[in-house]
């Protein structure tokens, strides 16, 4: 199994999510269907942020291999997520690693911009960005660092306004909440 560096300087693989992520890469890279897999887990990761069933599901210790199994595979086909990834969702059930699920999302992300020559880049925002938004954003973001940028947006209502953006261990933190603090802190002397 090949090592590819991560966005924290470590290889991806060191972690368990890395290696279940990286397993599923080589499956979707040998099956060309890198995208198509990335398209799945960001419909699967929206669908976690959204649905507290689907969360309980994933990280109830109480839910047994053949249940976890067939409610993912109820929700793979109800999201309608690709072959590869349904299959995956399967294995993760059968071994008791949903709980990994947001992880390994995360490294496949990073993975397949990789593979694309981009860097991945995680932006949290109080609301969601318009697409106008999303385009100026990656445009701003590749002049920074000089090469394609991936985005995986999340929204975070407790940030009040602005961006907090990590791309690799650089981390830009424009959001109001964070302004705010550091006045809080300045006043108190």
């Amino acid at each position: 199994m090949e090592t590819l560096p991560g966005n924290g300087g470590g290889a991806i693989q060191a972690s368990l999510g890395g290696r279940y992520a990286l397993a599923l890469f080589e499956l979707a890279r040998d099956a060309k269907t890198i995208d198509a897999v990335e398209q799945s887990l960001s419909t699967v990761r929206d669908a976690l942020a959204q649905s507290d069933t689907l969360r309980d599901l994933t990280t109830s210790p109480m839910v047994s291999r053949g249940a976890a199994v067939k409610a993912i595979s109820a929700v793979a086909d109800e999201l309608g997520v690709d072959a590869t990834t349904k299959n995956f969702l399967g294995v993760l059930a059968e071994n008791h690693r949903l709980g990994a699920l947001a992880k390994i999302i995360k490294a496949y992300r990073t993975l397949a911009a990789q593979h694309r020559g981009e860097i991945a880049a995680e932006v949290t925002s109080a609301h969601p960005l318009s697409e106008e938004q999303v385009i100026e954003l990656k445009h701003q973001l590749r002049q920074r660092v000089g090469r394609e940028v991936s985005v995986d947006l999340n929204v975070d209502p407790s940030l009040l306004g602005g961006l907090v953006v990590r791309v690799g261990s650089q981390m830009i933190d424009s959001s109001i909440r964070t302004r705010l603090n550091t006045l809080a802190q300045a006043m108190k002397g």
